[in-house]
């Protein structure tokens, strides 16, 4: 009996999921509510511009290698990847830039600007580098290839080893201020959590790995745009039997009186009966919107979220020269700029934001002799904050982003420049993409909001419904999705294919009562 899944969204983990279970022989259909793929991964196109709306850092690009190569498939002949000449140009508040860069000696050099000249400054470089390489390789291994889908997994010895180097109890922040002396260096090397949807003061310190990867791996750009890998790996979900359903909003997830989920209803009254959902819908919106009402749907929605951004997409008249890849704008304010989007949830005074553009990498982004920007500004997600008139933060930000660019650039008049503009704001990622408050990341990763205590794949309210995507395991990003997808191919290849011995009490047991004693040990001595 061939078993069929429903796939509700057609993001970047509904598709892979979608890719890799058609290909080990279910029966796959995905109803996705917009008219296009990839969710927030998807394509804005507008006279001959094109823009990447969320992602356009294609970052541990092995990860993306290793999901093309289990669908059998290698991913040279589905995408040509352009490799960034330069990570990128920050831009500090007093005119200062910094070039963040894969080539060591310049990067070196560019360094004893800001520290020191000495040797001291290559030394503890090196050492932020490799302390970086370790918490990569130990998070690939523990978070993203580890399944915690019960308690006494988190607590199994074997990963004690691992998580002692991984600086759980400390932040990007402080970690990155034990091997930079300057101001300048410490935003330069902290700034990239905003990838993550959080402030380098309250992110894991295991998230300095975003710096790792983009110093030694370097960061690409898929031509045709980020979207070209999702088009890639529906093209081979189809390829294997999978259908995609579009313009097909969910409006509920069925389940029985057993609590059993049995298919999905649509806005337009079909019932699709299935033996498997899986929902790629925000995980809080999909519980308080498509389940049935339970006390665990309210306090998810009380948990921590990362922020929202307000996006501006330019098409320009002309050449921005002045304007690389990918560009960074830094406040003068660091921290108050970050605590007024986290704590007070509305845009700093003074934003720090992102410009990227596409047609410097790749010229079909944009018409011949023209730029393609796109301008992400990191601002509070939609909260119980009273008075916050979002039209207002929107022209704020506009006109902030373009006095900055022309003070810090050196251009006159860069506003007479754009020849038009779209906008997203925290209401269109709610509207759109139905995500929770406009939260652009999901669930934020705070200490409590990860590994085991992040929700799991497989619901553990109702049966036969799983869930992938940013606010469950592995967490947030596409790469970090990808493996989630790949995680879920496991559970429901060992539910229905290959089944799977059940652990005795016994061993979970003993796991756990070693796991938490050496961490017990391990939190005495290390949190003072």
């Amino acid at each position: 009996m061939v078993v069929k899944i429903i796939i509700i969204g057609a993001g970047v983990g509904g598709t892979a999921a979608a890719a890799r279970l058609s290909k080990k022989g279910f029966q796959v259909e995905i109803y996705e509510k917009n008219a296009y793929n990839g969710g927030r991964c998807s394509l804005i196109y507008h006279n001959g511009h094109r823009f990447d709306q969320g992602p356009s850092l294609y970052l541990m690009p092995k990860i993306f290698e290793e999901t093309f190569e289990d669908l059998g498939e290698d991913i040279k002949n589905h995408i040509d990847l352009l490799k960034c000449p330069s990570n990128y140009n920050v831009h500090f508040h007093d005119g200062e830039t910094f070039e963040l860069t894969t080539d060591l000696s310049k990067l070196s050099r560019s360094m004893e600007k800001y520290e020191s000249s000495s040797e001291a400054t290559l030394i503890n470089f090196l050492n932020y580098l490799k302390e970086t390489h370790v918490h990569y390789q130990r998070s690939v291994k523990v978070a993203l290839k580890t399944d915690f889908q019960h308690w006494y997994e988190f607590f199994n010895p074997k990963h004690i080893p691992d998580v002692i180097q991984l600086h759980l109890l400390d932040t990007v922040y402080n970690r990155v201020c034990k091997y930079f002396k300057s101001d300048y260096m410490r935003k330069a090397f902290s700034f990239q959590t905003m990838y993550l949807g959080m402030s380098p003061y309250d992110g894991l310190a295991p998230y300095n790995l975003l710096q790792y990867t983009e110093i030694v791996e370097g960061i690409w750009y898929p031509k045709g745009g980020f979207n070209k890998v999702l088009q890639s790996l529906e093209q081979i979900a189809v390829q294997y039997g999978a259908k995609f359903n579009y313009k097909s909003d969910v409006q509920e997830i069925i389940v029985d009186d057993k609590g059993v989920a049995k298919g999905i209803k649509l806005v337009n009254g079909d019932v699709i009966n299935s033996d498997i959902v899986i929902c790629n819908a925000d995980l809080v919106y999909s519980y308080n919107k498509l389940l049935p009402k339970t006390s665990y749907a309210e306090k998810l929605g009380k948990k921590e979220l990362t922020s929202s951004s307000i996006s501006f997409y330019w098409s320009m008249k002309t050449i921005v020269s002045q304007l690389k890849v990918h560009n960074i704008f830094l406040a003068e304010k660091y921290r108050q700029s970050f605590d007024q989007i986290f704590k007070d949830h509305t845009l700093p005074d003074e934003p720090s934001f992102y410009v990227n553009v596409p047609s410097r990498i790749d010229p079909t982004a944009a018409p011949e002799g023209k730029d393609t920007i796109v301008v992400l500004v990191p601002v509070g997600h939609i909260s119980n904050v009273p008075n916050i008139d979002f039209d207002k933060l929107v022209k704020r930000a506009r006109e902030q982003v373009i006095d900055t660019i022309e003070k810090r650039l050196k251009i006159s008049d860069f506003n007479s420049m754009i020849d038009h503009e779209i906008v997203n704001d925290p209401r269109t990622w709610q509207n759109e993409f139905n995500l929770w408050k406009g939260s652009i990341l999901g669930l934020s990763h705070s200490l409590f909001q990860v590994l085991w205590f992040r929700p799991s794949l497989k619901c553990k309210i109702f049966d036969n419904l799983y869930f992938v995507g940013a606010s469950v395991q592995p967490g947030t990003g596409v790469p970090i999705v990808l493996c989630g997808a790949k995680m879920l191919e496991k559970q429901l290849c060992d539910r229905f294919l290959d089944g799977k011995v059940e652990i005795s009490i016994w061993s979970k047991c003993t796991s756990f009562l070693i796991g938490l004693l050496v961490l017990l040990i391990f939190w005495f001595f290390f949190s003072f």
